[in-house]
């Protein structure tokens, strides 16, 4: 039988949404229109956008529906900036930790490409934390925006982003956050938090795939990326997904278990079948889901194809662009060497995961972890 331990790149649909989902796409109106199975259609959907705002301290004004987290992070970051810069006032600078996930790190560097921002990469700890004495140096009036992860996705490290956004304001700086990987594991008051945008993405939760939220505070004005009907407060156009908010909102408003003993029998036992692995990301201030550990000797993507082949799935954690595996961008900002950053193995459990999983994973590591570090020997001794 498969154990599934990748809960972090997507957690299986809830039951409840499942149903929802299936009871929804029965629904017949746009919700637009104004007849009475258009505002049927509309008065769910809205009942929805309430469920998924009451779950992130917010109002339901503020959530914007989107495709998903990408979309939502584009949304926020391009957004904020095309805002931000305008015929009477430059703010080219944008302060971007280092560690951040692809669906930032590429957006920015396309506004470096194509809109002239200019990147201010900050430096973070041994940890994947930000350093909070370099933002506040580098924070100006030049500053469009700072935009940082809740918490990191490969190595689940929380960040201090209450202290992030309180920095900010005294300059008058907008902040988002990235919360795709901390929905639903990290406690999130969207009024409270001084942010003026944060992602999320409603798979992360047992929502179904392609549809996320953009919070965006009453306060905070953006350029919107798609033009159209003005369906969602002007920032985003288009017919809105009535069925998939449906189901997102199920699943917002289901109580999400806490992981905590799951999380951390993985990383002890870990510790205890292989002593030489490493933990990585802060010990305590973690995702409650999250254990990633570095292999000496091996590579991650040998440990992964290892025990997939023995009915485990994990993550490896770093990125794999044009078919030719790289190490984590993460694990390098964090100070490790490129050989220590290529054994990465990222587990991360879920509302599905029980402990005859773990077991099963602690079971077949010793033995996958062995193969690996023959093979990189191996490796090793024919390219002397």
């Amino acid at each position: 039988m498969a154990v599934y331990l990748d809960h972090a790149a997507t957690t299986p649909m809830l039951p409840e949404a499942i149903t929802a989902y299936t009871a929804a796409l029965t629904i017949v109106g746009n919700p637009s229109s104004i007849h009475s199975q258009g505002q049927n259609a509309k008065r769910l959907l809205e009942e929805a956008r309430e469920q998924v705002a009451a779950s992130l301290g917010a109002e339901p004004i503020e959530v914007i529906l989107t495709s998903g987290g990408t979309e939502s992070i584009n949304l926020a970051i391009k957004g904020l900036f095309w805002e931000r810069n305008t015929a009477e006032v430059s703010r080219p600078r944008i302060l971007v930790p280092r560690g951040e996930h692809h669906a930032t790190v590429d957006v920015v560097e396309w506004l470096e490409t194509f809109e002239h921002a200019v990147i201010d990469w900050l430096p973070v700890d041994a940890d994947g934390r930000i350093v909070l004495s370099e933002l506040s140096a580098r924070l100006g009036p030049d500053v469009a925006l700072v935009t940082l992860l809740i918490a990191n996705n490969e190595v689940g490290t929380l960040q201090p982003v209450a202290e992030v956004a309180a920095l900010a304001a005294g300059h008058g700086v907008p902040v988002h956050a990235d919360a795709v990987s901390a929905y639903g594991h990290v406690p999130i008051d969207f009024r409270a938090s001084g942010l003026a945008a944060l992602s999320v993405s409603a798979h992360k939760i047992g929502g179904p795939l392609g549809i996320g939220a953009l919070l965006v505070a009453r306060t905070a004005t953006l350029v919107p990326l798609i033009h159209g009907g003005g369906q969602q407060r002007q920032l985003r156009s288009g017919t809105q997904d009535a069925p998939a908010a449906i189901a997102f909102g199920v699943a917002a408003r289901h109580p999400q278990p806490s992981l905590v003993r799951l999380r951390d029998r993985v990383i002890a036992g870990v510790q205890r079948m292989v002593p030489t692995a490493v933990l990585r990301g802060d010990a305590v201030n973690r995702l409650d889901n999250n254990a990633h550990f570095t292999f000496p000797g091996c590579q991650g993507d040998s440990l992964l194809f290892l025990l997939d082949s023995a009915g485990i799935s994990v993550s490896t954690g770093s990125a794999c662009q044009a078919g030719v595996s790289q190490p984590s961008h993460v694990l390098l900002a964090m100070g490790l060497s490129e050989d220590v950053a290529r054994g990465a193995l990222r587990i991360t459990v879920g509302h599905t995961t029980t402990d005859a999983d773990v077991d099963a994973f602690l079971a077949a590591l010793p033995a996958a972890v062995a193969r690996a570090q023959r093979a990189g020997f191996a490796d090793r001794r024919v390219g002397e």
